[in-house]
């Protein structure tokens, strides 16, 4: 499914067809983010369905937002947090409270040149990083957002970034055997 150019503006106007274009578009992306976060599935459908309402309550400010998809992760990670909070009953719930970040099957073109074993593996040593890491590694590296925009999402440095991905990368490498 793709946007059409001219999506945002006629959801500017309240046109639903191109609303329901744009949750087609990002419902599973955002989804398999949200399980992540959450690890349940009738709650993670929750808070994506949340993200959308918000989507649609603001519709009015869609077309000044430079970067619809860091916008909308930004959202759904605060929808996630808000979702954990609650049911935790914590005031201040930190990512490393998370616990595990569990990661959808990788789908990729690559997928089909690298064995389900060599996947499992992959998917196992990331699974070993430790939680905030993991968050960093699926934003960038998955969801591929910028850095700048995770610096902002997760309210720390473009440098604590990178330092976040070479470790991941280091400790994958490890876990695989490779050696650069």
């Amino acid at each position: 499914m793709k946007l059409e150019s001219n999506d945002i503006d006629r959801i500017v106007n309240s046109d639903e067809a191109a609303f329901c274009r744009f949750m087609e578009y990002y419902s599973s992306r955002l989804y398999h983010y949200v399980y992540a976060l959450i690890g349940q599935k009738e709650p993670s459908e929750e808070v994506v369905s949340d993200v959308f309402f918000e989507v649609w309550k603001n519709r009015r400010t869609l077309a000044g937002i430079e970067n619809m998809n860091a916008w909308i992760q930004t959202i759904t990670y605060r929808k996630a947090l808000s979702y954990l909070r609650k049911e935790k009953g914590k005031a201040d719930l930190l990512l490393d409270d998370i616990g595990d970040f569990i990661f959808a099957p990788i789908q990729s073109p690559d997928e089909a040149m690298i064995s389900r074993e060599e996947m499992e593996k992959i998917n196992n040593a990331i699974q070993q990083l430790p939680p905030k890491c993991k968050h960093v590694f699926f934003l960038a590296k998955i969801e591929g957002l910028p850095y700048k925009d995770i610096a902002a999402l997760l309210d720390i440095s473009v440098k604590t970034i990178n330092n976040h991905i070479a470790f991941a990368l280091e400790e994958i490498a490890k876990k695989l055997n490779i050696r650069f």
